[in-house]
């Protein structure tokens, strides 16, 4: 086989393989999205949803695949139905320095309908390595993501604020839901 056939036999490959995975970016619609955090006291427990999350992701729809994902949220978007609770906690993490939190992977592998996204956070000014939990749900047109994940208010320079002299539970939790359409 002659230099040339072979080139031509080559880049026809490589073609065919670019050709064979058809990935896609897709971002979701605000109706489609989703991430709530729970904060724990001793005495109660208080929830907070956002439902201005941008999230987008780099999708293999025929192989049911991730390739990357990446999440934006302002901060003074989270509601727990008190204004005066909500006022305080963005004094806490001084939402007005610090007016996001991000995520963006670095690895995301698939086991069944299970996913492990790894990559880093950034939440008041501090960038850390996280490991997420995730399910995901595919049909012809669109996955939905659901998750949880844990960060800690010290690890991310929080001082953790108290009720009647006793502080919150150190472990902020994060539930998250995205809908990817793709079609």
């Amino acid at each position: 086989m002659n230099l040339t056939r072979l080139a031509f036999l080559l880049f026809t490959l490589f073609l065919f393989g670019r050709a064979a995975a058809q990935t896609v970016w897709v971002d979701v619609k605000k109706d489609d999205a989703s991430m709530t955090y729970r904060l724990t006291h001793p005495l109660h427990e208080i929830e907070a949803i956002s439902k201005e999350v941008e999230y987008r992701a780099q999708l293999d729809p025929a192989k049911h695949e991730f390739i990357s994902v990446t999440a934006q949220v302002d901060v003074m978007t989270f509601s727990s139905g008190n204004s005066n609770r909500d006022s305080h906690a963005m004094e806490v993490i001084d939402a007005i320095t610090y007016p996001y939190a991000s995520f963006e992977s670095s690895g995301i592998t698939r086991s069944g309908d299970s996913l492990r996204v790894t990559g880093k956070v950034t939440f008041h000014g501090v960038t850390r390595d996280v490991v997420i939990p995730a399910k995901s749900l595919w049909s012809a047109d669109r996955v939905e993501v659901t998750g949880a994940f844990d960060l800690s208010l010290k690890a991310h320079s929080i001082d953790r604020p108290s009720l009647l002299l006793i502080p919150v539970d150190d472990e902020l939790r994060f539930t998250f839901n995205a809908v990817f359409k793709f079609k």
